[in-house]
């Protein structure tokens, strides 16, 4: 990482109270974002990105949710022990974020326009007629044709596609300083999945923010993040350059999400099929000693499953949580 953090969260844990128990979804997450960066927190779905996302804006319900350690720092400010009045003051203004599905992310029975416009009126203290032709403003810069008759029409009359710009119209529309994009190219067709992620470059450079980009599509990864932050059952497991993470994956976990992408050159598994990880992840009421991953890991050994791997490796700037990865990680 380069530069000072704008975000910095340290060993954050969250967890839900339920019927069944205590769900653990987040279980000593650290992660950092810099000023004009993007980075990719990736992993399989229920691997605890999403809880990740909304608690760095205090977005879980509370109850059930509850965030029981750890500290959330932004730009040296720790967030969680902030009331709701304060957090008003930084979700949308300083930190914004896209939620997933574009399809119901939006209130159906407002326009677009009025949406837009009630973040502006509440963020930037502007009047109806001000708020709403920042609302146009907004539109027609992430591309939505004829924005000025637009701005009155409802979620249902445009298309997913559109549909997401809007939301991303209604995230940038104060300028914050970070982007949390949470799964931005969900349902979204290939050729509008790119337009979309030109769409948060192009956002990003023009107004120099930072980008957290939560996406379990390692494609994803590759074509629109600096760094990406892997992460297993509610833990990190890998973090480092994208480049660095595709061509010297030092993780299992790591390499097995790598294998199963399509390639056209053919270098596919076995037979020209995918390769897939075995097993399942493990129940999120669980809290076993060892490795959570060490069930379905072909290196998996004894002292695997009696102690939880550290972050570690000879490199400051690409560490991973493994006993036995072939980049021959030091034991903790």
């Amino acid at each position: 990482m380069t530069g000072t953090p704008l975000l910095e969260i340290q060993d954050l844990h969250t967890s839900f109270r339920t019927d069944g128990g205590t769900v653990r979804s987040v279980r000593g997450v650290s992660l950092t974002v810099a000023k004009g960066e993007t980075v990719a927190l990736v992993g399989e779905s229920g691997c605890g990105k999403s809880v990740t996302a909304h608690s760095v804006l205090k977005l879980i319900p509370m109850p059930p949710g509850e965030i029981t350690a750890g500290r959330i720092l932004w730009q040296g400010r720790d967030l969680v022990p902030l009331p709701p009045r304060e957090m008003n003051r930084i979700r949308a203004r300083e930190i914004a974020i896209i939620f997933q599905e574009p399809m119901t992310a939006l209130n159906p029975v407002y326009s677009v326009g009025e949406q837009i416009a009630e973040v502006v009126r509440l963020q930037m203290r502007l009047g109806r007629r001000a708020a709403m032709d920042r609302a146009v403003e907004m539109l027609d810069l992430v591309g939505i044709p004829d924005a000025r008759r637009r701005v009155g029409d409802f979620p249902h009359q445009f298309s997913g596609g559109m549909r997401q710009r809007v939301m991303i119209a209604m995230a940038l529309s104060c300028e914050p300083q970070l982007l949390i994009a949470d799964e931005p190219t969900t349902a979204l067709d290939v050729t509008i999945q790119a337009q979309i992620l030109d769409l948060l470059e192009e956002m990003k450079e023009r107004l120099g923010m930072a980008i957290l980009l939560i996406t379990h599509d390692m494609g994803v990864v590759a074509e629109a993040a600096q760094r990406a932050v892997v992460m297993y059952a509610g833990r990190v497991i890998e973090e480092g350059a994208v480049d660095r993470l595709f061509t010297e994956p030092a993780h299992p976990y790591t390499r097995g999400l790598i294998r199963s992408i399509p390639r056209l050159d053919g270098g596919l598994g076995r037979h020209g099929r995918l390769q897939t990880i075995p097993g399942s992840i493990p129940s999120q009421y669980a809290d076993p000693a060892g490795c959570h991953f060490a069930p379905r890991c072909p290196l998996a050994q004894a002292d695997c499953l009696a102690a939880q791997p550290a972050m570690s490796g000879p490199d400051p700037d690409h560490l991973y949580a493994c006993f036995h990865s072939p980049l021959e990680a030091p034991a903790p």
